[in-house]
């Protein structure tokens, strides 16, 4: 059974998380088909939107037991090895220039967060629970902490990172880990994925870059903007608006 399954519709690909046996926790085969997954669908240019969920009940518990087994008997080199694998993982996830939806439902624990703060957008089933549990274990949240001090604070990353406390839908808006908490996760998830279809794909790539730019200091605002302007995109869309009708990106039907 593939570890990974994906799906593309039109301009969205649905990738699943698919050990639901062990509530699709992390081993190396997971994180290696996933930052695949992840640049091929980067690099595919009839998709738009990524929506990365979980098989059967959960979103995704963190990280598999027999994998922790095995890397308690890692040396530190090993260690380092491993851990730069998820790193790249993450990396690859935050700089996918495609739109990506997590849909959360289920349990999101310890490294789930990392999977929930590179993507762009959150949305959250009713029943859906949160933990940086990883104290708990007697281990940090090393690899996901900076994605997740970017998406929530360095204040609420503390509390929830010394204490493992378990929270659910309405805490994670209020802290800005999630972007919507649904009341209807069927209906709902649908409908984002309806308006976000409308989006410019290459507007959406530029302002991700540009604000990974931002983070790291490295910014052209004005370069940014003049270029953005000059895209056929940018031409078709202020085209569009001016005669108003929908630009080529939007599907007719």
């Amino acid at each position: 059974m593939d570890d990974i399954l994906t799906v593309i519709s039109g301009p969205v690909a649905h990738v699943t998380l698919n050990r639901p046996e062990v509530h699709n926790a992390f081993n190396e085969p997971l994180i290696a088909e996933l930052t695949e997954t992840f640049l091929r669908l980067g690099a595919n240019p009839t998709v738009a939107v990524i929506v990365l969920q979980g098989a059967g009940k959960s979103f995704c518990a963190g990280a598999d037991l027999e994998w922790m087994a095995k890397m308690a008997g890692y040396s530190f080199e090993e260690n380092l090895a491993d851990a730069g694998k998820l790193q790249m993982l993450f990396q690859t996830i935050d700089a996918c220039p495609k739109l990506t939806v997590a849909a959360v439902h289920g349990s999101a624990f310890a490294g789930a967060l990392g999977l929930i703060a590179t993507c762009d957008f959150v949305i959250a089933a009713p029943e859906a629970r949160f933990g940086l549990t990883e104290v708990r274990l007697g281990l940090i949240p090393a690899v996901i902490s900076p994605y997740l001090r970017r998406k929530i604070g360095s204040g609420a990353l503390r509390a929830l990172a010394t204490t493992a406390t378990l929270f659910n839908p309405e805490h994670a808006l209020r802290i800005g880990l999630i972007d919507c908490a649904a009341l209807d996760y069927g209906k709902e998830l649908p409908l984002l994925l309806e308006s976000f279809l409308r989006l410019s794909p290459e507007a959406v790539a530029a302002t991700k870059k540009l604000l990974r730019e931002l983070d790291e200091g490295t910014a052209d605002t004005v370069r940014a903007i003049a270029q953005a302007r000059a895209s056929s995109e940018g031409q078709e869309g202020i085209r569009a608006f001016l005669e108003k009708r929908k630009p080529s990106w939007v599907s007719n039907s």
